[in-house]
């Protein structure tokens, strides 16, 4: 009898360790689960046909990224689906397309559609770009990435403009006119068809072109191993996924320490030889990345004003989408959806953020409204935490008048310099553990380190971060939550292979309709960087930040109207 006893507890024990062993696989493996799970070995395909994902990624996906592990729900699923369609590409034909046959900016031309009629403040502005090839031959179909605005140098004014694709080698250009004066047209080619097709490769075939790196250490040894999203097989990793987030991180293992030496992380570097001698002729700075395209006929129109209105509502509209979103004027961003106040005065400043805390999430681009703000406001003083310039975390404090402002970068995919292990941080789990309320106002922006991977690792990030946004405006409806968009950036045959603008703009319009209606606030960084008149940078000039700045403070202290 005391052997079947024996027996019994045995095989009690092992069923205890192998649920165990399964709890904690899935507990790494997995992101929080909603209802309605699929199963993780399965997805569905346009044609709505289930396919095992052990197949699928053979020939689809590399078996290794973390984001073909993803276990979503239905309504996930639908959203994924629905937001990878929306920025679905216009491809070229078939086949090789020889660099003669591509896009050339210099023969192609734009044409005002009829640039004499009557023009008042308020009225649609067309313009037709017709594209032509090195030879001079009419493109027959689309795909170019084009940037479009109009503008007024003496007035300091300019505005974005919606591009239209007819996928037959013509665009459409429409613009709203917004203020009188004579109003000037530029078109921009970004990138040809030709090389946003490379551009596509790169992004899922090669999501390791940018890559990462860690420090281990114990005593006087240490050790440094390549880190990514994604690591090919066949070596032993360490796995630091997000336990709360499900966010998937590896770094291979060193040869002698342990995984939990983990000190630092940083960028590694940028791989080279990336595309083949042909492709490299689409990717030429003063040839086919962002040249200008000219006018045939005339290049602006004279704008009157539009009479017996009130010029300070008469651009107004309710559509939170409405494009533009607003212009320049005197070097003043004027959005088209919400009233903004000039913070002019640091006064001004110190009386909208008396009393609150101020947290700022993301990259380098949103470190700019630190670094504004803290130089700005004299009463705000920097608070040396030892962190690594350029890296954070940061924080200013004002004693006087208890602002309380605070900076701290996303987690890894980071592009910085050395980040200590202990403040990598996930933005979702830093919501996670805030309060909340109405002297609580959050920033975040997320955008420019991802533009290397394929779009389901950014929506898998923004669902966290959309789901603890959620969480937090529940239990404190009255926190300001603000989200900077991303911005464009000027470009060389380099930086277009992992920062182009044209990767910009697909994440930016995921991320916008990620978080439309949800009762967040957006800074359009985009069109107030397209628009102005200075030169493009990945860190816009200091009159873009404060503008940006104004904006922003203007949702937390709204006018009184």
């Amino acid at each position: 009898m005391w052997r079947d006893s024996f027996r019994l507890q045995l095989f009690c024990l092992l069923m205890a360790v192998l649920a165990l062993v399964v709890l904690v696989h899935n507990f790494f493996q997995l992101e929080h689960l909603d209802d309605d799970t699929i199963s993780g070995s399965n997805w569905i395909t346009e044609n709505n046909v289930q396919h095992s994902l052990s197949q699928t990624t053979k020939t689809t996906k590399k078996p290794y990224c973390g984001y073909t592990q993803q276990t979503l729900s239905k309504r996930e699923q639908v959203e994924q689906e629905s937001l990878l369609a929306a920025i679905q590409w216009p491809k070229p034909p078939e086949g090789k397309i020889a660099f003669a046959q591509s896009t050339d900016p210099t023969h192609s031309d734009f044409v005002i559609v009829k640039p004499n009629r009557f023009f008042k403040v308020g009225d649609q502005l067309e313009v037709l770009v017709r594209m032509k090839d090195f030879q001079g031959n009419p493109k027959q179909y689309g795909g170019d990435y084009l940037q479009a605005r109009i503008h007024s140098p003496g007035l300091k004014a300019g505005a974005a403009g919606r591009v239209v694709d007819c996928h037959n080698g013509l665009y459409k250009v429409f613009f709203t006119l917004l203020w009188p004066g004579e109003v000037k047209v530029s078109v921009s080619l970004v990138h040809p068809s030709e090389a946003i097709q490379v551009l596509l490769r790169l992004r899922e075939e090669r999501p390791d072109r940018v890559y990462f790196k860690s420090s281990f250490k114990s005593g006087r040894y240490s050790e440094t191993t390549e880190c990514n999203v994604c690591l090919p097989g066949g070596l032993p990793v360490c796995n630091f996924t997000d336990l709360y987030t499900g966010e998937p991180w590896f770094c291979y293992k060193p040869r002698k320490l342990s995984c939990a030496s983990r000190i630092s992380h940083a960028k590694g570097g940028y791989l080279k030889g990336l595309l083949t001698q042909e492709e490299s002729l689409f990717f030429q700075s003063d040839v086919n990345i962002k040249r200008p395209i000219l006018s045939s006929g005339p290049d602006s129109v004279t704008v009157k004003p539009k009479a017996f209105t009130d010029s300070s509502s008469m651009d107004r509209v309710e559509d939170p989408t409405a494009s533009p979103s607003g212009y320049y004027y005197e070097d003043q961003w004027r959005s088209r959806t919400h009233w903004i106040h000039n913070f002019n005065k640091s006064d001004d400043i110190t009386e909208c953020l008396q009393g609150k805390v101020i947290h700022l999430f993301g990259d380098s681009t949103i470190r700019q409204w630190f670094e504004y703000l803290t130089a700005f406001v004299p009463d705000l003083v920097e608070f040396n935490l030892g962190s690594p310039k350029n890296v954070g975390p940061f924080m200013s404090v004002d004693l006087r008048h208890n602002i309380l402002l605070k900076f701290r970068c996303h987690g890894p995919p980071i592009r910085f310099s050395t980040v200590f292990s202990s403040e990598l941080r996930y933005v979702a789990n830093e919501l996670n553990n805030i309060v909340g309320g109405r002297n609580t106002v959050i920033a975040i922006t997320i955008w420019s380190h991802f533009s290397t991977f394929p779009v389901e690792v950014y929506i898998r990030r923004l669902r966290n971060i959309r789901r603890a946004v959620l969480q937090l405006l529940d239990r404190s409806p009255k926190t300001s939550i603000v989200i900077r968009t991303a911005n464009v950036q000027e470009l060389g045959p380099e930086v277009s292979l992992f920062n182009s603008d044209w990767y910009s703009f697909q994440l930016d319009s995921v991320m916008r309709k990620m978080f439309s209606g949800i009762g967040v606030h957006f800074v359009d960084a985009w069109e107030m960087s397209v628009a102005h008149y200075l030169p493009h940078n990945l860190h816009p000039n200091e009159i873009i930040v404060k503008n940006q700045i104004d904006a922003f403070l203007s949702y937390v202290c709204p006018l009184q109207t």
